[in-house]
């Protein structure tokens, strides 16, 4: 299956932030997995708004694409660029501001926090692990 572009795009205005935000949802009818996955793009000065889940209680992961941000999570400040992530866990205060003069651009990826989320079984994970064990 194959979701286009913009298919589902809008502008927001997220948890008190200033400047505008542009959120795709993908797969918003079609995946029956628990987790929403969706393509943010914020205009440099543009900022989420300091925030936290826990009712109902959902982790975030941010997986910077383009462009550089300020994240403060949990009182730390931290400076994200292309290939950095967070996660951010249920009721964690977070926000993000686009400190750069381009566009950051991050997929977002967030979903209720599960016990049964273990997914080490798959053999790309078993690889990973290992790998990096022996470069301990």
């Amino acid at each position: 299956m194959i979701e286009r572009d913009g298919d589902y795009a809008y502008d927001l205005t997220l948890h008190g932030g200033a400047g505008r935000t542009t959120i795709k949802h993908y797969f918003v009818k079609e995946s029956t997995m628990p987790v929403s996955v969706q393509m943010w793009t914020l205009e440099p000065g543009a900022s989420e708004g300091m925030h936290t889940h826990h009712d109902p209680p959902l982790e975030e992961i941010y997986l910077v694409v383009s462009g550089t941000a300020t994240l403060t999570l949990d009182g730390e400040v931290h400076e994200l660029g292309p290939g950095d992530a967070m996660l951010s866990r249920e009721g964690t205060d977070h926000d993000l501001v686009n400190t750069g003069t381009e566009p950051l651009r991050l997929v977002m990826v967030w979903g209720p926090p599960s016990e049964d989320a273990d997914l080490s079984g798959f053999s790309t994970v078993q690889h990973a692990l290992k790998t990096l064990a022996s470069q301990a």
